[in-house]
């Protein structure tokens, strides 16, 4: 096992690395840049190293000050988390050149599977379905023309390198193609310096639902069930819960062998998620693979009870996967609480937190780095934690969350809490009805809670 591991990331998920490392003997350390000198990770982690200013760029994402951040304190491996460097290939090989263990896939899984256009070929030739379309990058505007007459609009052009919603046009007619093509590969150099994109048919109304898996170094990959993610905003996921409402068991072990047999075709190591879409009539299509932890893996610990940090550092140090029977255990639902004004358009919200009280009781956990007095700096992501309650049954979920967001109180800053509330209370959603495109036409309504 592990002495020491370096965690290459900030926030929640910095912390609840160095929560389990703590319950495993492992010693921590902590990177932060001066906009983070408050944070919480800094403060319990075993030692902490300043790697830079707030940029990104200058600091989280600067792989020279990372490395050195390594050496001076003799830490043998990084947990990258999520985002920053925790899907870049160049990362992961920059490591094992320094003798660092990187907790996640190779950087040869990074390249198969991180880049989508290369992901979706994989996925073809392993027999896996995917969405009708291009078969990987589209050059020029007329090849994109002769795809999109082949399959039919409505299409979505993707960004090769994408994420997080950008780089990413739905066109429903020809007429628009030209200019959303442009826009598209202009965003995807701007937001990932690489100009590729790639054409799908447009799924309309589906349910975005996600199998995790974990892969261990002799070959063996399991699957823990789903997690359904299909509320989003431009999206980004709002809210997350597992299982899916419109998940059955013959569906779930059809679209975890896909996931298992997606990951066996390039020998995944670690933990990952593979993304699928699922039309009305539950056919499913494979969309992408994340090569990371995802935000929303609490969902899938509360009702497997897994840890899935731990499982990614026994895997890193070589130890084999248990291959026990998958058992779901009733219902998990996480919020995403974000530092934005629901009633401004989700305009972000930067300052310092007040008043800062978190709710308790059975089966309610909070993963947060924010505080009373906390100052959130405007360099980073919105998100200031979130809110994870499990319960027998998902009616129950639902009135857990209800009153665990009615206890949650923050003031000095506007939150999403007030969104999600309303939320707890919308018939399509208590009903399970919704796609990804519910919350597009979510009137949300400040003086309802």
């Amino acid at each position: 096992m592990f002495n020491k591991i370096l965690i290459a990331n900030r926030g929640e998920i910095a912390l609840r690395i160095i929560r389990t490392c703590k319950e495993m003997g492992i010693k921590t350390v902590a990177v932060y840049s001066t906009a983070d000198n408050d944070s919480l990770h800094k403060k319990f982690a075993d030692e902490a190293v300043c790697i830079g200013p707030p940029p990104s760029k200058d600091s989280y994402l600067k792989i020279p000050s990372i490395l050195a951040a390594a050496e001076i304190t003799n830490a043998e491996a990084i947990h990258p988390g999520y985002g920053f460097l925790s899907e870049k290939a160049e990362f992961s090989r920059i490591c094992a050149e320094h003798d660092l263990k990187f907790i996640g896939p190779s950087p040869e899984m990074i390249d198969a599977m991180g880049n989508k256009s290369v992901a979706k070929k994989t996925m073809i030739d392993s027999g896996v379905p995917v969405v009708p379309g291009s078969d990987g990058v589209v050059d020029d505007v007329e090849e994109a023309k002769r795809i999109c007459k082949e399959i039919g609009y409505p299409v979505i052009i993707k960004a090769s390198s994408g994420g997080g919603g950008r780089g990413m046009r739905v066109v429903h007619e020809e007429e628009n193609l030209q200019q959303a093509f442009g826009t598209c590969k202009s965003e995807a150099k701007g937001a990932f310096d690489d100009p590729a994109v790639y054409i799908e048919k447009f799924v309309q109304d589906p349910h975005h639902v996600e199998i995790q898996i974990l892969g261990d170094q002799h070959g063996n990959v399991i699957h823990l069930g789903e997690r359904d993610c299909s509320l989003q905003r431009r999206h980004q996921k709002i809210l997350e819960e597992s299982p899916s409402p419109l998940m059955t068991p013959e569906l779930r072990e059809e679209m975890g062998q896909a996931a298992i047999d997606a990951a066996q075709a390039v020998d995944y190591e670690g933990a990952g998620t593979v993304e699928f879409l699922v039309d009305k009539d539950k056919k499913f299509y494979f969309m992408e693979m994340n090569t990371r932890i995802q935000v929303e893996h609490p969902v899938t610990e509360e009702i497997t009870n897994y840890d899935l940090v731990a499982e990614q550092i026994k895997v890193a140090v070589g130890e084999q996967l248990e291959q026990k029977e998958l058992k779901m255990r009733g219902h998990a639902i996480e919020c995403r609480i974000n530092a934005e004004d629901p009633t401004h358009n989700f305009r972000p919200s930067a300052g310092t937190i007040e008043v800062f009280h978190t709710p308790g009781g059975h089966s309610v956990r909070i993963d947060t780095h924010a505080y009373a007095g906390y100052r959130i700096p405007p360099h980073y992501d919105s998100m200031i934690g979130k809110l994870i309650v499990s319960a027998p049954t998902r009616e129950d979920a639902i009135k857990r969350m209800r009153r665990s967001l009615e206890e949650y109180i923050i003031e000095g800053v506007k939150t999403t809490i007030p969104y999600h509330l309303q939320l707890m209370d919308d018939e399509n959603f208590l009903k399970g009805e919704f796609n990804t495109h519910y919350l597009e036409e979510f009137n949300f309504n400040p003086d309802s809670n």
